[in-house]
């Protein structure tokens, strides 16, 4: 914004400002809306609670961008250095991909873990180890 008057740069920072508002309530409102707020009953349709995850997911990203190129001032930079801004952004999303792949599966093996480590009331009573050992040698002499 440096090549830009006073008044002109004022009229991008608000145009911004009102774009980034707007994005923000229709984020909003699709939330509201996946939360069952707006139409009771909408978020027990699993459709509507991907869509509308996945269209915060990507205003969300969106918001990102343009605060980066226009207040960051990033969209006057040379191309380079744009690139070795978003490669490492890309390289993050894909880390948080893995880590929630990691933790779903983390959070299954760990259910399997608990239903294992349930004892019946039965196997709980019965002598095990020493004990067993101790009863048979009782019962044979």
């Amino acid at each position: 914004m440096g090549h830009h008057s006073y008044e002109e740069s004022k009229k991008l920072v608000w145009k911004g400002c009102a774009v980034l508002g707007a994005v923000t309530l229709v984020e909003v409102f699709v939330s509201l809306l996946q939360k069952g707020h707006v139409i009771s009953g909408l978020e027990d349709v699993s459709a509507v609670v991907i869509a509308a995850a996945v269209v915060i997911g990507v205003l969300s990203i969106y918001k990102a961008y343009y605060i980066i190129y226009n207040f960051m001032h990033m969209a006057h930079e040379v191309p380079g250095l744009r690139m070795s801004v978003l490669l490492p952004t890309a390289l993050l999303i894909w880390g948080m991909i893995a880590f929630f792949q990691e933790g779903a599966s983390w959070g299954e093996r760990r259910e399997l873990i608990k239903e294992k480590n349930e004892v019946s009331s039965e196997d709980a009573i019965k002598p095990q180890g020493m004990l067993l050992k101790k009863i048979e040698t009782e019962k044979l002499q």
